[in-house]
């Protein structure tokens, strides 16, 4: 399985299982961090946390205050993620052993999806 990450004309592929997705929100200056599986054809959300909450990023129905960071369990699957690429906040995280630092400030949305 691979995870497929592309930015306008500009496509990577990367042979993993698993990943983890960070940023921090573009008002609260707040860090988020998403656990993601790829299945199939699939994207599943495993876990998500955040180190606060207010201004659209309220933690999930079950979440749990653990180690300073509210942990939730939302039942999400998606055959891909759009993440926006303003600039506001920073870049994108994502790291599955390694990470790197997604996102150029363009327009163009980055695209996240399980690819064969």
């Amino acid at each position: 399985m691979a995870l497929c990450v592309g930015t306008g004309a500009i496509a990577s592929k990367l042979l993993v299982t698993a990943f983890t997705l960070a940023w921090t929100h573009s008002v609260e200056r707040t860090v988020w961090q998403e656990d993601w599986r790829v299945e199939g054809d699939r994207l599943v959300l495993v876990e998500s946390r955040v180190k606060g909450s207010g201004a659209g990023m309220e933690p999930g129905e079950d979440a749990v205050l653990r180690d300073g960071w509210w942990r939730s369990h939302p039942p999400r699957t998606v055959p891909e993620l759009l993440l926006a690429d303003s600039g506001a906040a920073g870049t994108w995280t994502l790291c599955a052993g390694d990470c790197v630092e997604l996102g150029t400030g363009s327009a163009s949305p980055i695209r996240l999806r399980a690819c064969p």
